[in-house]
């Protein structure tokens, strides 16, 4: 019987999850649990092809889970038949205490709520959703993977911030990282897919859809990476701004009478491609461009302004580049960015054959014959990621210890 891992995301008013078989890495159910403590929330359980969907109160995590379950026993699978071994929970800050994926016990459940004011969207919600999934699942092995772990390789010239060490230390202020699995999972399946060793290549990864984030992984380690403390650092995203000069957030506040938490909400639900021109939906920026909107396309210059000033720092840091790999909702599925992205890199061997980009689908390479650099779309799978890691870890897990 394969092995299947129950992956749950579960963010402040949501549970997305997927039953993944780790094998095959088919994904035998999927669904989503939306408006938690709301007066109605819409739980969404695809299966063997079919959507159903139910609307009900559900106040809480616990309570929406419980919904989850319902849904695998009127529409399948049985949970009892699939070879469930433990439940992948998505957490996104484990800081520097947790580098892989880990068995949650009491005593792990203590430290991500104690690196909840790093991710204070984040693990207080990932929390809840461990909670409910271990009263529903009391038997099985609970395993949190992290975003940040991937990043744990970062040397310390890239993750420390040029404050005061004892500032950074008081306060655990360092380039953390995001996007981790997904960029753990692409620079190893483009390596898989070069015909090399993920161990043997160096790979730049462009994660990029409402929230971007790119990483040079040096043989199948990470060592640099664009979010930093948070993930507002870096790339222009759709709606945060991405890097900009500390001192604006001073200006905002002296001079624009903003308070602190005013400039917060600007700067990460109000800026980006949603700022500068009204939409953080690429298809809308193209079509906005088609039809004469200046902003829009001034946005898009911006956007992929700062994909090629990331990626030629990279391909510094990195030495040798053998390949970039693009991925996500714009990264897979967008022609006209990726080309932009790469729009005057061919000095470093580094280029999109027209007709290869456009007719991209899954996973293609899109770079010329006998580039030196390879340019690879490569769908990211974050879910099976996830299960992939929890399920090693339990299989290394001793049966004799209880």
């Amino acid at each position: 019987m394969s092995e299947t891992v129950l992956v749950i995301n579960a963010g402040s008013s949501s549970i997305k999850y997927q039953l993944v078989d780790v094998d095959t890495r088919e994904a035998l159910a999927s669904g989503i649990v939306e408006r938690i403590g709301e007066a109605v929330s819409p739980l969404t359980h695809k299966a063997a092809g079919q959507k159903h969907t139910i609307e009900a109160p559900v106040p809480d995590h616990t309570t929406g889970l419980r919904g989850v379950l319902k849904m695998f026993d009127s529409y399948g699978p049985d949970l009892a038949e699939v070879g469930l071994v433990g439940v992948g929970h998505r957490v996104v800050q484990g800081a520097d205490v947790y580098t892989a994926a880990t068995i949650i016990t009491p005593q792990v459940i203590a430290a991500i709520e104690d690196l909840s004011p790093l991710a204070p969207l984040h693990n207080p919600a990932n929390l809840q959703g461990i909670r409910a999934a271990m009263d529903a699942f009391p038997a099985l092995p609970q395993v949190a993977v992290f975003d940040t772990a991937f990043h744990a390789t970062l040397p310390p010239a890239a993750y420390t911030y040029a404050i005061p060490p004892e500032v950074a230390s008081e306060l655990k202020i360092r380039r953390y990282g995001f996007h981790g699995t997904s960029h753990q999972y692409v620079s190893r399946e483009t390596a898989r897919a070069m015909g090399q060793p993920a161990g043997e290549v160096n790979i730049i990864t462009i994660h990029i859809g409402s929230g971007c984030s790119m990483a040079a992984v040096r043989g199948g380690q990470s060592v640099e990476t664009s979010m930093g403390l948070t993930p507002l650092e870096g790339l222009v995203m759709g709606s945060r701004c991405g890097d900009i000069d500390p001192a604006i957030v001073f200006h905002l506040v002296r001079e624009g009478g903003y308070s602190v938490d005013q400039v917060d909400t600007m700067l990460n639900k109000k800026s980006g491609l949603l700022g500068m021109c009204g939409s953080l939906d690429v298809r809308d920026i193209h079509k906005a461009i088609s039809e004469g909107d200046g902003s829009a396309e001034l946005a898009l210059e911006v956007f992929t302004h700062r994909l090629r000033h990331y990626i030629g720092a990279y391909c510094a840091q990195l030495g040798r580049v053998d390949a970039i790999a693009f991925t996500a909702g714009i990264g897979e599925n967008d022609p006209i960015t990726r080309a932009l992205a790469v729009r005057g890199l061919e000095g470093f061997g580094i280029e999109v054959d027209p007709e290869l980009n456009q007719s991209a689908r899954g996973a293609a390479r899109i770079s010329p014959p006998g580039a030196r650099t390879e340019v690879w779309v490569m769908p990211t799978d974050e879910e099976y990621e996830i299960a992939h890691q929890a399920a090693e870890l339990i299989d290394s897990l001793d049966p004799t210890v209880s």
